[in-house]
């Protein structure tokens, strides 16, 4: 039987890399382009670039050893693909505008390449209405053709899991995509909702920016309570007990990352920037480094020339990720009180290791709750506002 060939443009990313392995692993000849050769490499050697749990390595190692996946940079491969993904989606300017110009730029260079056969799919997330734009630059250079949206909705670090299990939204510019576009993704996952373009676009945007704004509630709790010198987890434990509408309550700590912030603001700009819960949560996400610096100093006293050690430099835990990361907004602020700041990440191997840092440290403030540091006894002043430490103060 012929293997069904895919090609992932921009695959040994985050998302695209842990599909490949996915689509690999079943039965596709899978060939992900991307331009970044180093990387490239590594994934041909079985080797990830980036942490991904899962067992995924050993996944990786499997289908380069049985030749179902491979990397380049050859833009030739697209060609003879039956599949074309592309993992691009929209990011926002320095005004918080959606810069969809990313996203047609990347269609536009590799249209040389594709064909009407092909099913195209796009699989990052996108701003409201660019699906409907790529749609009309194949029709113009392609004519009929057939193109799907089907974003993906894994949590980085688990998508090799996620996208077996969890539901899969299709949408696409007419039926033939719709129906290839199902019948693809039923081979990784048993459960589908089928959308229209501009409803699956809003929706991706909607389930970011849900989970932001959850994260904004609980910083805004934390803050709230701590600045009163009160323990927010004992209010938070207390208020969760046995209490069944409460068990989703989000835990406060850094909302950082290239999607949540991003989205939440894309998904402003749709509405014409009338998006006050957005806005809000932005303010109180983006504000809790700089309250976590003016706990630190509380118990310092002052910060001048003192020695802070930030312990986690990643934009999420247990990641090497630190793309967005507020650990990097918290050095800037602690730096302004002009005090010497000690990073470390056990992910990272040109910052400082994390006891030394702590030993040479005048205080700590917990940047991101990496599995490592979880049962530090730490010996002097302290912030930690993911709650990992409390029963040790």
């Amino acid at each position: 039987m012929k293997k069904e060939k895919v090609t992932i443009v921009g695959g040994c990313g985050h998302v695209g890399l842990s599909l490949g392995i996915a689509l690999a692993d079943i039965g596709f000849s899978v060939t992900l382009l991307d331009i970044n050769t180093q990387v490239n490499n590594l994934v041909n050697d079985g080797h990830l670039p980036f942490i991904e749990h899962d067992n995924a390595e050993a996944a990786l190692k499997r289908v380069v050893q049985k030749k179902q996946l491979k990397a380049t940079d050859e833009n030739n491969c697209l060609k003879s693909a039956k599949i074309v993904i592309f993992i691009t989606g929209t990011p926002i300017d320095e005004h918080l505008n959606p810069k969809i110009h990313e996203i047609t730029g990347v269609v536009q260079t590799y249209l040389p390449y594709l064909n009407s056969k092909q099913l195209i799919i796009l699989r990052s997330t996108v701003y409201p209405g660019v699906i409907e734009l790529i749609d009309q630059i194949l029709q113009d250079s392609l004519g009929k053709h057939k193109l799907a949206f089907c974003p993906e909705r894994v949590a980085q670090g688990h998508g090799l899991s996620e996208v077996r299990k969890l539901p899969q939204l299709i949408s696409a510019t007419n039926k033939k995509a719709e129906k290839e576009a199902i019948k693809f993704f039923l081979k990784l996952t048993s459960s589908i909702r089928v959308l229209q373009p501009i409803e699956a676009e809003i929706a991706k945007l909607v389930t970011n920016s849900w989970r932001y704004l959850e994260f904004a509630i609980a910083n805004q709790f934390y803050m709230m309570i701590e600045s009163r010198n009160l323990d927010f987890y004992k209010i938070y434990d207390a208020l969760k007990f046995e209490y069944p509408r409460a068990k989703h309550f989000a835990t406060p700590g850094f909302t950082a990352g290239p999607c949540l912030f991003k989205d939440t603001m894309q998904l402003s700009a749709f509405h014409k920037n009338n998006f006050s819960l957005g806005h809000a949560a932005m303010l109180i996400n983006e504000g809790l480094p700089t309250f976590l610096v003016d706990q630190i100093e509380q118990k310092l006293g002052t910060l001048k020339n003192k020695k802070i050690a930030i312990l986690g430099m990643a934009f999420k835990a247990n990641s090497d990720d630190q793309r967005e990361s507020l650990s990097f907004k918290l050095k800037k602020a602690i730096e302004i009180k002009m005090a010497k700041v000690l990073t470390s990440d056990i992910y990272d191997r040109k910052t400082i290791d994390f006891n030394k840092a702590i030993q040479a440290a005048d205080g700590v403030i917990l940047g991101v709750p990496h599995r490592e540091y979880l049962n530090l006894k730490i010996d002097k002043p302290f912030v930690d506002c993911w709650g990992v430490w409390r029963k040790r103060r």
